[in-house]
């Protein structure tokens, strides 16, 4: 009955006859519009695709003057949007909308996915596309901005505004594109993308989710596809492309889009393309703005529109445990170069302590003093911040990082034994637990009621509740952290974390400040600063602590919130309770 059933379906399925299309004039050579000089090249140099080869085409408007830097649009799979006999026929689009003065004076630059030849004439060459393409990490951002591009700058003028470039793509070109813009907005912000592969290939299913729960950035997106494109093992297209519409709507973005019945093919999307460019373009030079005010998201609520992550402090080895101090300052660490740093509240950067031996992770304690980990002697030490009189804890551990309660009570993680360690007032260690699959960061709740632990190999941040006399019971994978889903090394690098005064935990990692509820739910997502490493450790400090500090790498970075942070080593406070 099965079989019957699936052969009778077939057989009143239709086949879909795509088209034709409305042709737009732009898409037709008109007397008296100049013509611009497309070229072939070669590319074999890549380091973040070694091995691969790949053609690659320029165009250039007959209006570029070399003095002055022009906009740049990269498509991929670029042999078929190069082609005037295509349904793209970019070159001629671009010669008609650039004399009408309907987009900028543009440079394309048409790129082919990177193949690596068969070893002999009885094997495959290695086909990239798919990897290259479909891969939701930033390695082909990496790959476009840091070699492709510059070679192309070596003969014209570009602009290195992001405003000032696009990107597009179809199907897992699509996705790329946006994968681009997504990865470095800091240098592409207009983006169109045809019958788009937002699927579960490797990793794309999840940007819809990703648009909703990461900090709002300043792009602007064209969306195509149609109700006959595909549906396979991995996904459906036309639904995805819904969701990543509705994702963008969400979040407050820029965002267009244009609907049929067609099915996964260049001919919808390729007569749409003057219109779709009219669109990236308008308003030019007026730059791609975020708009908090259109924004569902959690960031409307949680971040101060204008306010980026600013540049403290660089320079360093390596920036690690940074804590507020009683004054309104902030305390961090440089590991490799054995220093304890001081930001004063006016800003000022100084060094407070030389010859730390490793200090990693920081804590004030309800007695005033400083609290580290000293990894090169293997103990919890302190410091009086005014004489600098330094006292031992603790011996014979490893310690990453610690918190020190309101009742003094100290806790601290051993990577290495995988241990929470507690140190009672004037008593020895004591094992808290060795339950976790790893630890890292560590901190308390704003009620003191338990600890959270983060797992930089893992997906969650654990939590252990507090009894009575500070050890620790009821160690669970609690905090469902988001992974880097297309990265070779596909940890959360889980490491330090902070607290706000209404129970939202935010954790360094290595997708940005992951934002949790207190029921273990990432809500919102702050990328790193951009070119700068993801973020090691956190905490919020200033008079009213509302100014959220990062460690990234050889950086330290600030920038203000409507959140407000919670000091360990003060009174507890209880936080609302969560929704549902």
């Amino acid at each position: 009955m099965k079989t019957l059933a699936c052969s009778f379906l077939l057989t009143l399925t239709p086949l879909f006859a795509e088209g034709p299309y409305p042709v737009d004039p732009a898409s037709v050579r008109q007397e008296g519009v100049p013509k611009g000089k497309v070229e072939k090249h070669d590319f074999r140099n890549s380091k973040v695709y070694p091995g691969t080869e790949r053609t690659y085409w320029t165009y250039v408007p007959a209006q570029y003057d070399p003095a002055k830097p022009a906009c740049l649009m990269v498509f991929q799979d670029g042999g078929s949007y190069v082609n005037e006999g295509g349904a793209s026929k970019v070159p001629i689009v671009f010669d008609n909308l650039i004399a009408k003065g309907e987009m900028p004076v543009t440079i394309g630059l048409f790129v082919d996915p990177g193949v690596v030849p068969a070893a002999n004439d009885q094997s495959q060459p290695r086909f990239n596309r798919s990897y290259e393409y479909d891969a939701f990490s930033g390695d082909y951002a990496r790959f476009l901005i840091d070699e492709l591009i510059p070679e192309v700058a070596k003969d014209f003028n570009l602009s290195d505004n992001p405003d000032h470039r696009a990107i597009s793509g179809a199907s897992s070109g699509a996705i790329a594109a946006f994968n681009v813009a997504w990865q470095r907005p800091d240098a592409f912000r207009r983006v169109y993308s045809m019958i788009g592969t937002f699927v579960g290939l490797r990793g794309g299913d999840e940007i819809p989710t990703m648009i909703r729960k990461t900090e709002p950035k300043p792009l602007r997106v064209f969306l195509q596809d149609g109700s006959n494109d595909n549906d396979i093992y991995c996904g459906d297209w036309w639904m995805a492309n819904q969701a990543m519409e509705r994702a963008l709507v969400f979040s407050g973005y820029e965002v267009n889009h244009e609907w049929g019945e067609g099915q996964h093919s260049h001919q919808h999307g390729g007569a749409i393309m003057p219109k779709a460019l009219r669109w990236l373009w308008k308003d030019f030079p007026q730059p791609v703005d975020v708009h908090y005010g259109a924004c569902r998201s959690r960031a409307e609520e949680m971040l101060v529109p204008g306010e980026n992550w600013q540049l403290v402090s660089e320079g360093h080895g390596f920036t690690e445990g940074p804590v507020p101090g009683p004054d309104g300052s902030v305390y961090f660490t440089d590991i490799p170069k054995n220093l304890i740093h001081r930001i004063a509240p006016d800003g000022g950067v100084s060094v407070f302590l030389e010859n730390t031996r490793g200090t990693n992770g920081l804590a004030f304690g309800p007695d005033g003093r400083l609290y580290g980990c000293r990894t090169g002697s293997g103990e919890i030490v302190s410091w009086d911040i005014g004489t600098k009189e330094e006292k031992v804890h603790a011996s014979g551990l490893k310690a990453n990082d610690l918190v020190v309660a309101h009742d003094g009570t100290i806790y601290a993680t051993e990577p290495d034994k995988k241990a929470v360690w507690i140190i009672r007032p004037g008593q020895d260690k004591v094992l808290g637990t060795d339950k976790c699959n790893g630890v890292n960061g560590i901190i308390l709740t704003p009620d003191q009621s338990r600890v959270e632990i983060a797992d930089p190999g893992g997906r969650y941040v654990w939590s252990a509740v507090r009894a009575k006399d500070g050890s620790l019971t009821h160690v669970q994978p609690y905090h469902h952290l988001h992974l880097p889903p297309a990265d070779p090394d596909p940890r959360s690098r889980a490491d330090g974390m902070a607290m706000t005064r209404d129970g939202w935990l935010l954790v360094a990692t290595a997708l940005g400040v992951q934002i949790f509820d207190q029921p273990g739910r990432v809500n919102l997502i702050l990328p790193a600063p951009p070119g700068a490493r993801f973020p090691s450790n956190l905490c919020f400090a200033g008079a009213d602590m509302t100014t959220l500090y990062a460690t990234a790498g050889d950086k330290i970075f600030k920038r203000k919130t409507k959140l407000t942070g919670v000091k360990a080593w003060e009174k507890p406070v209880m936080p609302p309770k969560p929704g549902l």
